[in-house]
């Protein structure tokens, strides 16, 4: 049975760590997603709705689906990246939460240079390795199925897309939200060491 009282709960956290996630210029616009498995159900699973902005999104704009992706509770239509956030939740029962944004220095330095490594002492020490997945177009089945197959690793916890930004996966959103904040700034460091040579 759905506890009401811990979906409202989880919807008005994912609404205030959204507004964090934008004001870290972690994304842009209406762009990236974040779900999270709601606490006592881990089978259900409260997502983004499509076309809403981190910037100004509502506890409301929060929709309740199950791991196959149907809708449980809530209006609009889930973000189109649900394929991917569900396919990593059912690889991975630990996550609870996984994250995706469009940032700025890690999606050029990957789609420049094919890969992105750990230069700082927090990466290294909070992300360990950093994945790299190819182009697919978003919302493709396609884009679903190298994500999934990436976080297969148990240990992956970030990966950037080529030319789409990143992934970051965590227990609950505040961890993933985290780990996308020190994967921006190592890449960030990692473009400077390279312009300084």
């Amino acid at each position: 049975m759905l506890e009401l009282d811990a979906v409202t709960g989880l919807r008005r956290e994912m609404a205030a760590v959204s507004k964090q996630i934008f004001a870290r210029n972690l994304t842009s616009a209406t762009s990236g997603n974040i779900s999270a498995r709601v606490p006592g159900h881990p089978e259900q699973v409260l997502i983004k709705a499509t076309g809403k902005s981190f910037g100004d999104v509502e506890a409301e704009d929060f929709i309740l689906v199950d791991l196959e992706g149907n809708i449980l509770a809530g209006t609009g239509k889930p973000s189109k990246e649900i394929r991917f956030h569900l396919g990593i939740m059912k690889a991975r029962p630990e996550v609870g939460a996984v994250f995706h944004g469009h940032s700025a220095y890690a999606t050029a330095y990957v789609t420049a240079r094919g890969e992105l490594p750990a230069v700082t002492a927090a990466a290294e020490g909070g992300l360990g390795k950093i994945g790299v997945i190819g182009f697919a177009p978003a919302g493709s089945v396609e884009l679903a199925e190298m994500v999934s197959k990436a976080f297969q690793d148990p240990e992956l916890k970030a990966a950037v897309m080529t030319r789409h930004g990143f992934i970051t996966v965590g227990p609950d959103i505040h961890r993933a939200f985290y780990l996308a904040d020190v994967l921006e700034d190592n890449a960030r460091v990692a473009f400077l060491l390279a312009q300084l040579g």
